[in-house]
């Protein structure tokens, strides 16, 4: 089978992460692969959208994303509609030009080749479909997008989660050479206070370090156990570098109303540390893969009881284990693919 796939590619956003997971699967799997990505003029708008590797040789940069101001947004048709394909794969996102997506799946359709879509919008103003007639399926991350975006067309959605890098586990035992935390990524600052605060309480009664690496500038912060890096981590083997140095992963996230995932958790949760994240829309879904904390203090006493009890700490791992066993980037493109034969 020959897949073509529509998204934003090479770069540091959830909807890349989603299709560089599964691509390498189709891949692996004996099926060609030809990927539509977005032109990097228009795509280096947007703050979270860098292109940070070369692009492979079965990558078409043939389309303009919508800009921050709502402007712009076109497909090249003639790129895409030369080529031979057997299916389209289409991650949906806020910025894809949506009427141009459905206009390409309606020639497709002409043509019997047909298009599936992997809804990442979180809100339904963000879906500026006219409607769903030209796709075969939706593809959503969990019931939440149904139910809160997708109602109207239910029976056409279908639930694959976000895949999972695969497992990698650290072999460091816990705080073997001391106590050590780790973030990563470009968060806004103001999302690393709670984690701030809740060191300060604990420094008092142990021995640690903070490791935060950012490519977008250091944190306002001079602390005697922070130690900051500014620096890309280019891919995922760089990415599990640090974070088998590491005994606990803390990731930073703000507040929001719409339906979410965390990209960042579903890469590195194969490194089976503890992981610390914010009760916020991006973790609704995850109970006991994670260490959820309300504010500074309820993070405080979740870190202490993450370093004093031991059988909890492993709970914590051996449930995030399970999790990425069921879903890891293989056996999500294996249910792509089922869901393309089914359809074809």
């Amino acid at each position: 089978m020959h897949i073509a796939v529509l998204s934003r590619w090479n770069a540091t956003c959830g909807v890349a992460m989603h299709a560089e997971l599964i691509v390498p699967e189709f891949l692996k799997m004996g099926h060609d692969v030809t990927v539509f990505a977005p032109y990097v003029e228009s795509a280096s708008r947007w703050w979270h959208h860098k292109v940070v590797r070369k692009d492979e040789d079965f990558v078409v940069r043939c389309y303009e994303e919508v800009s921050p101001e709502g402007e712009g947004g076109k497909i090249n048709f003639d790129e895409i509609l030369k080529r031979s394909f057997d299916v389209l794969l289409v991650e949906s996102y806020g910025s894809v030009p949506h009427l141009e997506v459905q206009k390409l799946a309606g020639e497709l359709k002409k043509k019997g080749i047909k298009t599936f879509v992997v809804i990442h919008e979180g809100y339904k103003k963000d879906l500026r479909y006219s409607d769903f007639s030209n796709f075969e399926k939706l593809a959503v991350f969990d019931e939440r997008y149904v139910n809160e975006l997708l109602n109207s067309v239910r029976d056409k959605t279908t639930v694959i989660p976000y895949p999972c890098h695969p497992l990698n586990p650290t072999k460091r035992k816990f705080a073997e050479d001391g106590l050590k935390f780790f973030s990563f990524g470009r968060q806004p600052i103001n999302e690393y206070d709670p984690f701030f605060k809740a060191l300060e309480t604990l420094e008092k009664d142990y021995e640690f370090t903070y490791r935060v690496i950012r490519s977008n500038g250091e944190l306002p912060y001079e602390r005697k156990w922070l130690i900051q890096e500014r620096k890309r981590l280019r891919d995922n083997r760089e990415v599990y570098e640090e974070l088998h140095k590491a005994d606990i992963f803390m990731i930073p996230k703000g507040q929001t109303n719409g339906v979410v995932v965390s990209s960042t958790l579903y890469q590195c949760m194969g490194a089976l540390i503890p992981t610390v994240v914010p009760n916020t829309r991006h973790f609704e879904m995850h109970e006991k893969e994670v260490v959820k904390f309300n504010d500074a203090k309820d993070l405080s006493e979740k870190i202490r009881r993450l370093i004093e009890d031991e059988k909890y700490r492993k709970s914590v791992v051996e449930n995030a284990k399970k999790y990425v066993e069921e879903n890891d980037s293989r056996k999500i493109a294996e249910r792509f693919i089922k869901l393309f034969n089914e359809y074809s």
